[in-house]
């Protein structure tokens, strides 16, 4: 997607340990035309699916979930990366190692909010070594439900993430695969 590859040359800021920064238009001041962008090239792309919900995981991948959701007409629901009290009832749960936040995090998801009859569009921020997005996957399996697809903002192709989620067979669409990227340089595919 060119207008998002434009705004990541011009915005983001690499950080030493393979770390791109977008947080002043993608996961935390978010440019609303520009996702809203993101969101059009999602429905594009997952046209011929029959989405019933959108699943991303708690913080960053949410607001953009929202807005892809808006074009699917069909609610987000989003993993929790802690058990509350609001969550009541039985639960499906994962472990999650962050790439970005260096730990482990246990997962969850409302069983009365993802089921079998669902059919589920993956959305997230980032794909790096893929660990999150392996979760979600895992959820989505523990559920019974249908693995429509994953759709990735930003996938950092020299890393392992996108080749495993692509050798299990599932749809994977990123809208912006980073090949290398330096102190001030970053190469797409």
């Amino acid at each position: 997607m060119k207008l998002l590859k434009e705004r990541i040359q011009k915005d983001g800021i690499v950080k030493p340990g393979n770390v791109l920064k977008v947080d002043s238009f993608l996961n935390h001041q978010m440019d609303i035309t520009l996702i809203n962008h993101i969101g059009e090239e999602f429905k594009r792309r997952f046209a011929d699916a029959p989405i019933t919900k959108i699943l991303t995981i708690e913080a960053s991948g949410i607001g953009i979930a929202c807005i892809v959701a808006q074009y699917f007409n069909v609610p987000v629901v989003f993993a929790k990366k802690a058990q509350s009290i609001n969550i009541d009832g039985d639960i499906y749960s994962t472990k999650i190692e962050s790439f970005t936040h260096k730990r482990n995090y246990d997962v969850i998801i409302s069983k009365k909010f993802l089921s079998a009859e669902d059919h589920v569009l993956i959305i997230d921020d980032f794909l790096a070594n893929g660990c999150a997005l392996l979760g979600l996957i895992e959820l989505v399996k523990n559920a019974g439900a249908v693995i429509e697809g994953a759709g990735i903002v930003i996938e950092k192709g020299f890393q392992t993430g996108g080749k495993i989620i692509r050798e299990m067979g599932i749809h994977l669409e990123s809208l912006a695969i980073i090949d290398y990227m330096t102190d001030n340089t970053v190469t797409f595919r």
